[in-house]
């Protein structure tokens, strides 16, 4: 150690709450102050750091920390805490904690902690800073006393070498016997091009830019905000504008010919701007910026280029590229490189100045600075691993890094690889060149008018109508691959990097690796031990294995903590959990697929017992399976256990325990809206409807002023219908031959068409008839996920058959059958599974596939992902299907019959019962309602409820001080709730207040109605659930499922949103039949949660289309009418035309209204 005074350390304080970071001086352990804590938010931290709190709480209570005075440790210290810096930390408390040879001080100059950079994109999502910390506070508090401190907001001004100390711009003098700088890199801005310092002109960087461009936003909506650079930063700045939603509109400006140009060809980058654009952002090809235009107040109003051209735009943000920070350093004296900037290092990261090193962004190794942060977290390592273990192991020189990057950019895969430009700049390595030497006097001189062209080959496939495009490049006799790129299909990314990187020659023709590529995802069995399938984390495929067959692994969980695959990008999440469960499978152990925390069985394992048992009730469920037999479920095994007895039973929803089961949806047979209103979807099979059911929609739309829309399945939906009207509109409608379409279930929605023969000219086959046939049969079957079916009368697909769960193409023969395709987030086209089917013999068919698919399905999972899951997909299906495999049709079209025969209107049987009409009152201790808390938006002559505010109510609603004495009113009769085991509630009114009242297992719960996530007044139309060991029971809101605690000290908090809890209040039934809350007087009550308070007001939000409308009407289109106009010049329009014909101005030969 060197020769300097003790220092005074400078205690890090955070400036927002001038709290210091110091490790405590208290002999707090370190495991107990993290608990609770999640010890690395964004995983991209070093794997072990997570274990280090409780790897040193361990080696306390046994002794093991060496007990070395402070005098005898070497102080590092660390410029920058950023990605890198916090890497070489983490991995340097990783190497030393059983040594304790230094002392960290690491001096940050941003006012956060080390955050994700690489995933600075979600910020704009949440908002939260914290969401981006490699490690919690808390961590870095954990480690051994005296270990590391940190300061914030804290710039280094300069370094004395010969002092071997670093001044900070806070005054203060930080001593060190080992410096590491990892100051990283600035985002370039282009402080020639006039106009760069105008308001309105950002970089992407730090948070401190997203802010600053998130809060400049916020006052230029529907103006054009431009991204200058399509580079990898540019493309997610892009996105990250796009996702704020304040920009009319989004361009990105990038100088070459086309975008990613550092890791792309021109081909390959030609179809990234396809799709990009396909996406919504326009792209200005071969444009650079010569000037930005700024307006009288300083501000940005437009752009000029270098041609000329100009654009407007409110805000423009580069992206065009970083610069090493290396000022610090040159100032100093340290060697910096003259071109490119970087701190010059060695192979051991060490600086041109003793006892200095130089890591990341700012490092220039061989003359190269490296942007990404892999070739970072290397350097980080290699340096920690030297000052600890170099005295007992050769020390570890920092090598050419991999490159090869593959990420997800605006929803477009991107992957390069290698030497993926070796075809351009020729190769950088040659594999297999010690064993090529030439022979002298063989071969002949050529002759050529330039530079011989590179020694490789490249093989390339393009295909524009799926955008793919794959180059690989090879030696030129095809026996080495060194590099490539590939678009939109990267799945074959995980297996070409380790063969580059290997040099493996080549046992397969180069072809191969195309072909191959066609497969279904990869399965790992052909993947070496050593091959890498994380790259984030440099994680192979031996690293999982050797955790799950050692016993530290026994979850993916497990193996995320453990190894940290998975946990970057997740890209190779697919592949590390088949390769877990491969591994568990060889091992004789049980992947475990558990419905929820209350019982140790699937969906299908449940579906098995509830049906061999004869099991009909929730309660007699959980008895019989349950982890605990008092408990009362939670929002995800509720509807699970509701679903599988209603497929098995169907016996009606709203009877019994059966209701308390359901989510809100099938709670009231209709689709609960944005205001809390319900959407009512009558049955119109196969989408053929007679006019007369036409005009009962009509006029029970008008009566009950209901919006009204055609759907993608060919029927017509009713939006805007209170709870308290539903009985009547469903009256109305099955007075008119119309039932439920049942829109509101996980069960069978609709079966479209086309027209087939009969109407078409080109069909073949009876497609309507077909369709309404199927509909019929399957109508209220209920499954683990929504059922679509379709059926087209020829091979011109109009029904689009193929994108849904069945669906049938008319053949010369019969009918192809295909199977297990859906739209939605992840299309997939379905596949096929009966060729040339006699109508007949569909019927039989589809009952096998349906009830197979309800039995052995996982909760909520869609056939699409129920055949990908299937051992041997679609071919083992034909086998159970087609073949009787399993000996189990004759069973699987018994029970669809069963199901079939035992049909029943849902909305019939609730209109006849008085019973469950009292369930659709408003509120059960009064007549009296209150109209939806949203005002309604008057568009295209009609109303719907204007959209909801970004931001959800915060006000603390649970710790609110109530000002009057609380006194206890009688508020709803106790005989208006049933003692169920899965819990009973309803909504009552006092005042302008909503409340809404819990009976569960004859306990009472008071609060409020409200969810302060979005304003809607529906908590007591929620499922109700329970962790008994911890004794909690909470309600899960209907809407978007915030769950609040009901009882207990944490009685109101929100269990997963910490930004909205709920008021609760004391509640207890007494012998004169009635139930009372404590409630403060009605005027507080209303001045705090009454329901006029918190109505959700047009002007909250902006509308997402004035900027397009200006646009529309100001291009004046020829032809364009409103929307109830009519073209002819006396025309009377929609309205008047439909009231005349409704007051009998519309008449036939017969006189009257007798169509």
């Amino acid at each position: 150690m060197s020769d300097h005074p003790e220092p005074t350390l400078t205690i890090g304080v955070e400036p927002s709450s001038g709290q210091t970071h110091s490790p405590p001086q208290s002999p707090i352990t370190p495991a107990k102050a993290m608990e609770g804590a999640n010890i690395s938010n964004s995983d991209w931290n070093d794997a072990e750091a997570n274990k280090l709190p409780e790897t040193v709480e361990k080696m306390e209570e046994k002794g093991e920390l060496p007990k070395e005075s402070e005098s005898k440790r070497k102080r590092v210290v660390v410029v920058g805490l950023g990605m890198v810096g916090i890497a070489f930390i983490e991995k340097l408390m990783k190497y030393d904690v059983r040594r304790r040879e230094y002392d960290v001080i690491v001096i940050g100059e941003e006012p956060h902690l080390a955050y994700n950079r690489v995933g600075l994109t979600s910020f704009f999502q949440h908002r939260q800073v914290e969401n981006l910390y490699l490690n919690p506070k808390e961590w870095y508090s954990s480690m051994p006393e005296g270990s590391l401190n940190y300061h914030l907001n804290t710039l280094v001004t300069e370094i004395l070498p010969n002092q071997k100390a670093v001044k900070t711009s806070a005054g203060t003098t930080v001593p060190y016997d080992i410096l590491v700088l990892a100051t990283g890199s600035d985002a370039v801005l282009p402080r020639h091009t006039p106009g760069h310092s105008a308001k309105g002109v950002f970089v992407y960087r730090t948070i401190a830019d997203l802010e600053s461009l998130i809060s400049f936003a916020s006052t230029r909506k529907g103006t054009t905000g431009a991204v200058v650079g399509g580079g990898l930063l540019g493309l997610e700045a892009a996105k990250a504008m796009i996702d704020l939603e304040d920009f009319g509109k989004v361009k990105l400006i990038e100088r070459n010919r086309w975008v990613l140009s550092r890791q792309l060809d021109s081909d390959a980058g030609g179809m990234v701007v396809e799709q990009v654009r396909g996406l919504g952002l326009e792209v200005l090809l071969s444009k650079r910026v010569g000037e930005i235009l700024v307006d009288g107040d300083g501000a940005v109003e437009g752009v000029v280029f270098e041609d000329g051209e100009r654009m407007e735009c409110s805000c423009v943000c580069f992206a065009i590229g970083i610069k090493a920070r290396d000022e610090l350093a040159r100032k100093s004296g340290i060697k910096c490189a003259d071109r490119g900037g970087g701190i010059v290092v060695g192979p051991d990261l060490s600086t041109s100045t003793p006892g200095i090193y130089a890591i990341g962004e700012c490092a220039s190794w061989e003359n190269q600075t490296f942007g990404l942060i892999a070739p970072g977290v290397e350097m980080a390592d290699v340096l920690a691993f030297n000052l600890t273990q170099a005295k007992a192991h050769s020390p570890r020189a920092f090598k050419r890094p991999d490159l090869s990057t593959k990420l997800k950019l605006l929803g477009v895969e991107v992957a390069s690889f290698g030497d993926f430009f070796a075809d351009r700049d020729g190769p950088k390595d040659m594999p297999g060149r010690k064993h090529a030497a030439k022979k002298e006097g063989t071969g002949s001189k050529i002759l050529t008018n330039g530079a011989a062209a590179p020694p490789v080959k490249a093989l390339t496939y393009k295909d524009p109508f799926q955008q793919v495009y794959k180059k690989y490049l090879f030696t030129m006799d095809g026996k080495y691959l060194l590099g490539g790129m590939m678009i939109g299909d990267t799945k074959d990314y995980v297996k070409l990097v380790p063969m580059v990187k290997n040099q493996k020659q080549l046992e397969i023709p180069p072809s191969e690796l195309i072909i191959g590529a066609q497969k279904g995802d990869d399965d790992g069995d052909d993947l070496d031990d050593d091959t890498q399938i994380c790259s984030c984390h440099n994680v192979t495929k031996g690293d999982v294995v050797k955790s799950v067959k050692d016993g530290t692994c026994k979850s993916i969980g497990d193996v995320k903590s453990c190894t940290k695959a998975g946990t970057g990008c997740g890209g190779c999440m697919p592949l590390v959990q088949t390769i877990f469960n491969k591994t568990m499978t060889s091992m004789g152990n049980e992947v475990k697929n558990n419905l929820c925390p209350h019982f140790d069985y699937s969906r299908a394992d449940l579906y098995n017992i509830i049906y061999v048992k004869r099991l009909k009730e929730f309660g007699d469920v959980m008895k019989e399976c349950g982890k605990n037999s008092e408990s009362t479920g939670c929002e995800a095994c509720k509807p699970t256990i509701g679903s599988i007895i209603s497929s098995l039973y169907n016996k009606h929803l709203l009877d019994g325990q059966r209701r308390g089961l359901q989510d809100t949806n099938d709670r009231f047979l209709a689709n609960i809206q944005r205001n809390g209103t319900f959407s009512v979807v009558p049955r119109v099979a196969g989408g053929e409807i007679t006019p007369e059911k036409l005009i009962i929609i009509g006029t029970v739309a008008k009566k009950y002023g209901l919006y009204t829309k055609i759907t993608g399945g060919q029927r017509i939906d009713m939006f805007g219908a209170r709870k308290q009207d539903l009985l009547s509109i469903w009256t109305e409608l099955i007075d008119g031959g119309m039932e439920s379409g049942y829109a509101y279930a996980k069960s069978l929605r609709t079966v479209k068409s086309c027209v087939g023969t009969t109407w078409c000219r080109f069909g073949i086959g009876d497609s309507v008839g077909m369709a309404v046939r199927l509909e019929e049969r399957y109508k209220s079957l209920r499954a683990p996920h929504k059922i679509k079916g379709g059926v087209s009368g020829c091979v011109r697909e109009c029904a689009e058959a193929q994108n849904k769960d069945f669906g049938l193409i008319a053949t010369e023969k019969g009918f192809n059958i295909f199977v297990g395709g859906n739209g939605g987030a992840k299309p997939r086209h379905s596949e096929l599974l009966a060729k040339d089917v006699p109508p007949d013999d569909v019927i039989p068919i589809l009952d096998r596939y349906l009830s197979f698919y309800i039995r052995t399905a996982d909760k909520l999972q869609r056939t699409a992902r129920w055949i990908e899951n299937l051992p041997g997909g679609i071919e083992y299906l034909k086998e159970v299907i087609l073949k009787d495999k399993l000996g189990i049709c004759n069973d699987l079209e018994h029970q669809m019959q069963e199901l079939v025969d035992s049909y029943f209107c849902e909305w019939t049987e609730v209109v006849r019962d008085p019973i469950r009409r009292k369930l659709f009152q408003q509120f059960a201790n009064t007549s009296e309602t209150i109209d939806p808390p949203v005002e309604p938006t008057h568009e295209r002559e009609q109303v719907r409820p204007s959209y909801w505010p970004k931001d959800s109510v915060t006000e603390d609603f649970r710790g609110h001080k109530w000002e009057s004495e609380l006194q206890w009113q009688p508020i709803v009769e106790a005989s208006e709730f049933r003692d169920l085991s899965t819990g009973d509630s309803k909504a009552v009114k006092r005042g302008d207040t909503q409340l809404a009242v819990f009976k569960v297992k004859g306990k009472w719960y008071c609060t409020q109605q409200m969810c302060p996530h979005k304003r809607a007044f529906v908590l007591s139309d929620g499922l109700i659930g329970d962790d008994v060991e911890n004794n909690k029971l909470w309600i899960s809101c209907p809407m978007h499922k915030r769950n609040y605690e009901l009882g207990g000290a944490d009685a109101g908090r929100c269990n997963n949103d910490d930004q909205v809890n709920i008021a609760t209040f004391p509640v207890e039934q007494r012998d004169d039949g009635w139930v009372y809350v404590k409630l403060p007087s009605v005027e507080e009550l209303d001045s705090v949660l009454g329901t006029s308070k918190f109505v959700v007001k047009k002007n909250e939000t902006v509308d997402p289309y004035e900027a397009l409308d200006r646009k529309l009407k100001g291009m004046q289109m020829k032809g364009r009418k409103g929307i109830n106009a009519s073209h002819f010049e006396n025309g009377k329009g929609g309205r008047e035309k439909a009231r005349e014909i409704l007051v009998g101005g519309e008449r036939t030969r017969g006189g009257g209204l007798d169509w």
